[in-house]
């Protein structure tokens, strides 16, 4: 037995740093495993998943049960991924352990691990008659909380001013940025959307209501998730009671946590005990969705003593020439936990700085350069153009459309935005919450006939017979819904009641897709891509035990529809991968292409006299170079053709050198200039500014 102990070692694939910062802590004789505030900076590529997820399964081995367990994430995805990989590791350890005393994952693995919403979800509905809700709460998408709060713009008459009023979507913006930063709406405005300034009072009296609004039909937006969560533990007496549920509580991704989600993880843990977060200060992108810096930069220092501190440097992801260009970068950075990334993959060329003459060149130089890297034998989808903004890749699409070069574009419509996919669900959400407006005005205009003002009517006769689904039959409906009525109110009546859940809640999606399908095909055109769409979510369906439960865990992480994809690449067995930088955070290719830096791009015009925004471009620049393994290109033009509404038509503007592209840092690169081909289309091009007099020879020859 002896032996067996010393030849096992469920930690033996871990680095120094990477298994410091996995078994920090200490087993006490009389049971339990306990550690004081860990901070675990982890910089790109350095196994941050591979740390966290041993870390957890350590704790596990030591005996810590997997139900006191917290491990909050971003993605479900993420989390999902994590808890394979802890099932993976605690498996393999019992096996060559023969460690009887391990604390076994239950069948769920890790209970409590997910996104900060849906822990929050599952939270609340626990709590509801504490916090005033009813546990059967409806949760709105971000689609359905802005058709809400435009329901009420229109209520306040704010559409009809005399000057435009904000758009839906930023008012929405604007409300959701005041509640994770915790900060007054003047400032807000002031800070974020300036040319708002005017309407302070009519915004304040519209988020006035629109919260009265949610509270009425008892629903809640993702912004409220955490805002409920956070008024929950801010009474000592339940953040103690929540706390006590857990022994440790992991962040993953810690640097992209707002106010409100830190202010949770202190409440529940306010000593730091048992407290393990991990992220990197470089890779913090998402302030726009109100993420703060600020809360990884001073987690050390809010306790006592300080947190330990562990850093991971050593790279497997790209070559050291990839690496020594972002270290260069990231080092002019002020304020950050220093580190030098390094890797063992000394091979590879440096990074190349490419300069061209304007954006058809730019187009031009890159698909020239990833077919010569097909040719060379890496496929298309090994390698990824990334962009600042997503208009910033319309000269490169049509160049690749010119050239029958199939590609992805991360970015598009997301699963839940798709209107078909919002219609069956607002069945679905409808009769869940009987009380959710917005789900209910969605379905009643499926209906011929079924207008606005029908729909109100309907909904008001609805709530004077307290939400009963049993009372539509009552209703009486326009004349062009006459037929459709009755099987329409059989539908909602059943999908309310309990003998569907008797035999299994999923068979509840293909009634209801039964009952959508002639509206789907009287509404929509594109009929094949729509209705793969529903088909994948009645695959989805069969992964959740209630109704509940899939409709929340959907709205808050919802899958790619089927016509996300850009150049339709199902055709084809390759395709190129186009995306924006911070959609391209977490992901890797073997050559990356980077567009357009040049000052105005990187950093952002918008970012202009802000220090604190020039060093969030200057970390998106720095997460940009760090997706590329073997091969990094920065492109360069060196002026811009933009289209504007002007009388003497489209313009040209000049780029300048990125201020981040500092002779030091250039240094560390192979500098060149990319022209286009002497003749091309049969057209010389001249090239020399020099100016020739003939007119003045012409008259010295007579």
């Amino acid at each position: 037995m002896q032996v067996a102990e010393q030849e096992f070692d469920h930690l033996g694939l871990l680095n120094p740093a990477q298994r410091l910062a996995a078994e920090y802590g200490e087993q006490h004789d009389e049971g339990g495993f306990t550690a004081g505030p860990l901070l675990v900076i982890a910089g790109a590529g350095t196994g941050k998943t591979m740390t966290l997820a041993h870390r957890v399964a350590h704790l596990i081995i030591e005996g810590v049960s997997p139900e006191r367990i917290l491990l909050l994430t971003f993605t479900r995805r993420a989390a999902q991924e994590m808890t394979r990989r802890v099932e993976n590791i605690v498996i393999a350890s019992a096996r060559q352990a023969s460690a009887q005393q391990l604390s076994p994952l239950p069948s769920g693995g890790l209970p409590w691990s997910g996104t900060f919403h849906s822990i929050a979800n599952r939270l609340l509905r626990r709590f509801a008659h504490n916090l005033g809700l009813d546990p059967g709460f409806s949760v709105l998408d971000r689609g359905d909380a802005a058709d809400m709060l435009d329901v009420v713009r229109h209520e306040q008459k704010l559409t009809k001013t005399a000057r435009r009023f904000p758009k839906k979507d930023t008012c929405l913006a604007i409300y959701s940025r005041c509640v994770n930063t915790q900060k007054p709406l003047v400032e807000v405005i002031d800070e974020t959307y300036p040319w708002c300034a005017d309407w302070t009072d009519e915004l304040t009296e519209l988020f006035r209501y629109y919260t009265l609004r949610k509270q009425q039909s008892q629903s809640l937006d993702y912004d409220d998730l955490l805002l409920y969560w956070g008024h929950l533990v801010a009474e000592p007496e339940f953040a103690c009671e929540i706390g006590s549920w857990f022994d440790h509580v992991l962040v993953d991704e810690y640097q992209d946590t707002n106010l409100v989600q830190a202010q949770i993880l202190n409440a529940l843990k306010p000593d730091g005990h048992g407290v393990t977060v991990v992220g990197d200060d470089a890779q913090s992108i998402y302030s726009f969705r109100a993420a703060e810096v600020e809360n990884i930069l001073g987690f050390p220092d809010q306790y006592m003593p300080t947190a330990q501190v562990v850093t991971l440097e050593q790279n497997y992801r790209s070559t050291q020439p990839i690496l020594d260009t972002a270290n260069c970068l990231i080092a002019e950075s002020q304020r950050q936990y220093r580190k030098n990334l390094f890797s063992e993959r000394a091979d590879g060329s440096k990074p190349r700085y490419v300069t061209v003459e304007d954006g058809d060149a730019e187009a031009e130089y890159v698909v020239t350069s990833i077919l010569a890297n097909r040719e060379l034998g890496m496929e298309l989808k090994e390698q990824a153009v990334l962009f600042r903004g997503s208009h910033h890749s319309d000269r490169l699409e049509l160049e690749l459309v010119r050239r029958n070069i199939p590609y992805v574009k991360y970015g598009g419509l997301k699963f839940l935005e798709a209107a078909h996919v919002k219609d069956l669900l607002s069945i679905l959400k409808w009769a869940e919450n009987p009380k959710n407006e917005v789900a209910a005005f969605r379905v009643l205009k499926l209906l011929p006939g079924m207008g606005p003002s029908n729909a109100a009517r309907c909904f008001e006769h609805l709530a004077v017979n307290d939400h009963q689904f049993t009372s539509l039959q009552e209703f009486r409906s326009p004349a062009a819904a006459a037929q459709e009525w009755p099987g329409f109110c059989d539908l909602l009546t059943t999908l309310s009641g309990s003998e569907v859940a008797d035999r299994g809640w999923q068979a509840q999606l293909t009634q209801v897709r039964k009952w959508y399908q002639p509206h789907l095909e009287r509404i929509y055109d594109g009929l094949d891509t729509r209705e793969a769409d529903l088909e994948q979510l009645e695959q989805i369906s069969g992964r959740y035990p209630t109704r509940e439960r899939f409709l929340t865990e959907l709205t808050l992480d919802p899958p790619s529809a089927a016509g996300d994809l850009a150049g339709d690449p199902l055709l084809d067995e390759d395709y190129l991968i186009l995306s924006t930088v911070h959609s391209a955070k977490g992901q890797e290719w073997e050559s990356v292409f980077l567009l357009n830096v040049t000052d105005g791009n990187f950093p952002s015009e918008f970012a202009t006299g802000k220090p604190e925004m020039i060093e969030e471009e200057r970390r998106l620049l720095y997460v940009a170079m760090t997706r590329a393994k073997q091969s990094l290109t920065l492109v360069s033009p060196l002026r811009f053709h933009v289209t504007q509404q002007r009388r003497d038509g489209d313009k040209h503007v000049y780029g300048a050198r990125s201020r981040f592209m500092s002779d030091r840092l250039l240094a560390t690169m192979d500098n060149r200039f990319a022209g286009r081909p002497e003749n091309e289309g049969g057209a010389f091009r001249v090239r020399s500014d020099k100016r020739i007099d003939v007119a003045a020879r012409m008259r010295q020859m007579w």
